[in-house]
């Protein structure tokens, strides 16, 4: 009996020391996935920051006078920047709906960077010249209040859930990516027509 459990024991300890139960002792050891959850509630507390800090810039920062007549093309170059993260959203739904993934991701990476270029625009025209009154009335004005407000809503929703669907694409959870992106993408392309349309209003009425 000693010696039979003695070949018993070096069976068992041979048969963990093989490589096929070493890498399942490895993977049996190593951390499960990190949930998304404090990322996403990380990006959620970041985009509220932004926000706070663009309603402090157009509501309470007084721009300077100095700056008065210079940098004009700012608001120009916010609504191309604008339209063509529109046409970049548009491009990167084509591809993904004739399942081109590669060029879906490098439309949709191309979206990010012109909306990304454009909040830094934005921030720099009304850190210089501060918001714009719209001078129209009547219905005109009634339309455009309305449509400000669409965006200006839209945009607050948009940000966090634009930075959380490019969380999930970028670390591979694809099923929380297609079922999110059918809320952001919409939502993306509206703010960023809308906010082409309302330059053009105050193209018109305004600059």
């Amino acid at each position: 009996m000693p010696g039979k459990c003695f070949l018993s024991s070096v069976t068992t300890i041979q048969s963990l020391a093989s490589p096929i139960a070493a890498c399942d002792l490895i993977v049996s050891m190593e951390p499960a996935e990190i949930s998304p959850r404090p990322v996403i509630g990380a990006i959620v507390a970041a985009s509220g920051l932004a926000v706070s800090f663009l309603l402090w810039l157009l509501y309470v920062h007084h721009a300077s006078a100095d700056f008065v007549g210079r940098w004009m093309f700012l608001p120009a170059l916010n609504a191309l920047l604008n339209g063509l993260c529109a046409l970049a959203l548009c491009v990167g739904l084509y591809f993904i709906k004739h399942h081109n993934r590669e060029a879906h991701r490098t439309s949709m990476l191309l979206a990010f960077v012109f909306s990304s270029a454009f909040l830094l625009s934005y921030v720099v025209n009304h850190a210089l010249h501060g918001d714009t009154i719209f001078p129209g009335h009547g219905l005109v004005r009634t339309l455009y209040l309305s449509l400000l407000t669409s965006h200006v809503i839209l945009s607050i929703v948009a940000l966090p859930m634009v930075l959380t669907t490019f969380f999930l694409s970028l670390t591979g959870r694809f099923a929380m990516h297609r079922r999110i992106a059918r809320l952001t993408f919409p939502i993306w392309l509206y703010v960023s027509i809308s906010g082409v349309v309302v330059f053009v209003f105050l193209k018109a009425y305004a600059y």
